[in-house]
This record gives structure tokens, C-alpha cells and sequence, in this order.
């Protein structure tokens, strides 16, 4: 873990922050004035991501806060939790960005090529209900800024049907709900929260799921701007939602694609 001096009063907490959608949000972010909490999980190989998204971030001028653990572990969130009040830090955004799931079908050829209990009850945990005991556990340490923001990357796996996606997309539906319940529950802490639907996007994420390449050839097909959703164009919605103007927009999902998903 790497923390620099605290000198501003909100932050935005990004889960998954080394890459994709997470790194983006944080480098917008952060230009638009929020120091980062950053959580990430890299080995040795891919820690220069999160190393490189760090340094951007306080060339901004900004401070942030860089934890390398598995974010759905409940000791390390502890410890995570902990070293943010001692820091006096107050979440003023938290994003959700966790990718790590199982990608098999749930039948397959053999009990060996399918799903089993364990990746199911994985991939569900870390996609979907670590959103909220993260979220529990800032509510309980009174880490929330007043207008506090969350949001949850969903896909549009979620209603569509992708190639040994079903394990993911049950997670998906998930967090829609909890972000649902979410936004009901929290509204008397004046805590808003909604779900972000990017278009198909061009991440490390994305390059593990089978059948990539072809999602990304269709995916420039149908989206009426004949390009892809980049993690900045969802960064800077999710910077922009964050405006205090709009403070009555929560349990939502919110499509940010150029309009590809409606595309047939």
C-alpha cells in the first residue's frame, strides 16, 4: 500500500482501479478534483498498471491511497477500511468495477467443462455482493461524504445471452438488484446509487471472454457512432453523474453506449 498526506475532504473509492473502466474513472476523477482510494488486485506483471494510474493521479495534484488485495476478501476489506479512517478520508464516489469471474458454460460436454458450485458462488461474490459489504462496511465506519454516489458496472450480458457468460450474467442481474435496493435503503443517508450498462469495450476483461474478437467486430457494426465504447467515455459520465445538479437520479440502470444496445 502506497498513501501520500490527506489534504482534501472528498475521495472517490475505486474498486478494480488498475485497469478498464476503474483506471479511467480515477484519472478523470481526479482532474476533476477528488483524491483516489485504490483498490486492485495485480501480480508482479500487470502491478506497473496500477503504478502507472497512481502516478497520474497525484501529477494531478491529488492524493491518493493504492491497496494491492483481493477486494472481496473480508479481512483485507477490514484492513482496508481501517487505514481510510485513520487516513479521514469520506467517499464521495464509490465505483464498483470488479472483474473476476468463472467463464464455462453451466452445461457443458463434461462435469469437468462445466460450471461447479464453487466458481458459481465466486463469480456471484466478487461481481456482485461484494458491493455490499463494501458498502455496509463504509455506511458503518461513516466513511460516506453528504450526496454520496455509487455506481456498479453492469454489461449488457445482463439481458443478452454470450458465449460462457452465464455465471456473469447471473452476477450482473444481481448487482442491478442490489443497486436497487441500494438506492431505497441508503436515500435517508442522502446516498444515491445506479448501475452503468457501458457498450462492449475493449478491456482486459473483455479479451477474456470467448468469442471476443467477434463481439467486437459486431459491436462496431451496430453502434450508430460505427466505433467502441472507450472506458473514458464511461468515466466521464459516471463524473458527470456525480454533479451535485444530479442528486435526485438513483436506482437506475444507465446505458452509456451510444445507443449500440438498442440496435438490433
Amino acid at each position: 500500500m502506497a498513501i501520500s498526506n490527506v489534504t482534501y475532504s472528498n475521495w472517490a473509492l475505486i474498486l478494480g482501479a488498475s485497469s478498464g473502466f476503474g483506471a479511467a474513472t480515477a484519472r478523470v476523477l481526479a482532474h476533476r478534483g477528488m483524491n483516489i482510494v485504490g483498490i486492485h488486485l495485480d501480480a508482479k506483471a500487470t502491478l506497473p498498471n496500477a503504478k502507472a494510474v497512481q502516478a497520474d493521479i497525484e501529477a494531478a495534484g491529488r492524493q491518493t491511497m493504492f491497496i494491492n488485495m483481493n477486494a472481496a476478501s473480508a479481512d483485507k476489506r477490514a484492513n482496508a477500511i481501517e487505514k481510510m479512517v485513520e487516513a479521514g478520508v469520506k467517499v464521495k464516489v464509490l465505483l464498483h468495477s470488479l472483474a473476476f469471474g468463472s467463464l464455462k458454460p453451466m452445461v457443458g460436454q463434461t462435469r469437468e467443462e462445466s460450471l461447479d458450485q464453487k466458481q458459481m458462488e465466486m463469480t456471484l461474490d466478487v461481481m456482485a455482493n461484494s458491493l455490499v459489504y463494501w458498502t455496509q462496511d463504509l455506511v458503518w465506519a461513516n466513511l460516506f461524504a453528504d450526496d454520496a454516489r455509487i455506481f456498479a458496472m453492469t454489461s449488457e450480458g445482463n439481458e443478452r445471452i454470450l458465449p460462457q457468460y452465464g455465471a456473469v450474467s447471473a452476477a450482473k442481474v444481481a448487482l442491478e438488484s442490489y443497486i436497487r435496493q441500494l438506492s431505497i435503503e441508503l436515500a435517508p443517508r442522502n446516498i444515491k446509487a445506479n448501475a452503468i450498462q457501458a457498450g462492449i469495450t475493449d478491456t482486459p476483461a473483455l479479451r477474456v471472454i470467448p468469442g471476443h474478437a467477434e463481439m467486437i467486430d459486431l459491436a462496431r457494426r451496430r453502434n450508430p457512432y460505427n466505433r467502441l465504447t472507450c472506458p473514458e467515455d464511461v468515466a466521464r459520465a459516471i463524473a458527470n453523474f456525480s454533479r451535485p445538479g444530479l442528486f435526485w437520479m438513483t436506482g437506475n440502470v444507465i446505458r452509456v453506449d451510444g445507443g449500440e444496445f438498442i440496435v438490433p
